[in-house]
């Protein structure tokens, strides 16, 4: 038995998702013709109370269009020092967008609205970027799956509002925080003007992630998807994996949450760790003592057929998902025991 928890990822589509992706109709999405895509970008547009979406086939590329929505080259961009735009999109902000990014050193991922006036270059003076855009990830991938408080959202946004800022949501995991906090999607809609969401993280779609707005910010958007190599033809057959997950797999979350804390309160408990921090969601990250390093502690597990991440920093990362069974859940918490 293969025990795969280096990302909510890896996960395979189920005999019912399949099904569905193979009798779904289709039609050449290029002209706006496959019904099953405009069916999945409709559908995600009410449910954030926006007028448009449109399918992407990755969430980098989803995000970098939002970046370059916002944005003209010289600009830059306020985010995290974790953030996913930054870290882990290739470089793609400043080569697909001529944009640099203004780092915020958050907790966890997060930051304040404070720290984002603080971070603001001066519109007048043209020595520096022009500020044009803030960007967030909720949850946060480099932060544990951490989920920000909505009210510092919502005075982010003010602060957009006031100095005339761009607000994106990465929301790769928003799914998460959703079942466990009291927020809806709608909620989300009303305070941010550009949202992405991954079909593939969580929801266990093959590919796909779907970038959300009103027109006036959105039309433009499939010329830059165009742009970056994103025109695809019989989508559909992806898109119905979407629509499924939508109506199957949302109210599964909570059983990857309950297994990361599950994990964590193992690892706690391991003289060989040094560190876990807080879970509140699917991700579990961890430091070790010196029994262990890195790469030996996960070439243990790997000889076990157990497979996790290296983040870097000396950090572990843990990513339960859809696809992590009881009887694996079982296996892993009694391997970690008797390390």
């Amino acid at each position: 038995m293969k025990i795969d928890l280096r990302s909510d990822t890896v996960t395979k589509p189920s005999d019912g998702m399949l099904n569905v992706m193979m009798n779904a109709r289709v039609g050449d999405d290029v002209y706006k013709e496959d019904e099953t895509v405009n069916k999945l970008e409709t559908r995600l547009a009410k449910l954030f109370g926006k007028s448009d979406a449109l399918f992407f086939p990755s969430g980098t590329m989803a995000n970098q269009t939002a970046i370059k929505l916002h944005t003209n080259p010289g600009d830059q961009v306020i985010c995290d020092k974790y953030a996913h735009i930054f870290n882990y999109e290739g470089g793609g902000a400043s080569f697909n967008s001529g944009v640099s990014c203004k780092l915020i050193d958050g907790f966890r991922g997060m930051f304040t609205a404070q720290q984002v006036e603080e971070a603001i270059n001066p519109p007048n003076f043209y020595h520096s970027p022009l500020s044009t855009l803030v960007a967030i990830e909720n949850t946060t991938n480099k932060g544990g799956g951490a989920c920000w408080d909505f009210k510092e959202l919502q005075k982010i946004k003010t602060v957009c509002e006031t100095n005339n800022l761009g607000f994106h949501l990465d929301g790769a995991r928003l799914w998460n925080a959703l079942a466990v906090k009291k927020e809806s999607a709608e909620d989300y809609g009303a305070i941010f003007d550009t949202i992405s969401v991954c079909l593939s993280k969580g929801l266990g779609c093959p590919i796909g992630s779907v970038l959300i707005g009103n027109a006036t910010i959105m039309k433009k958007a499939i010329r830059i998807r165009k742009i970056l190599g994103g025109g695809m033809r019989q989508v559909g057959f992806l898109a119905a994996a979407g629509l499924y997950a939508l109506d199957n797999t949302l109210d599964l979350l909570k059983h990857d949450h309950t297994k990361a804390k599950d994990i964590a309160s193992v690892l706690k408990q391991s003289s060989y760790v040094s560190g876990v921090e807080p879970v509140d969601t699917n991700i579990v990250i961890f430091t070790l003592g010196n029994k262990y390093t890195e790469t030996s502690f996960i070439e243990l597990l790997k000889r076990q057929n157990i497979l996790i991440s290296n983040m870097g920093d000396g950090k572990l990362r843990i990513v339960t998902h859809l696809n992590y069974n009881n009887s694996m859940h079982h296996v892993f918490l009694k391997a970690l025991k008797v390390l």
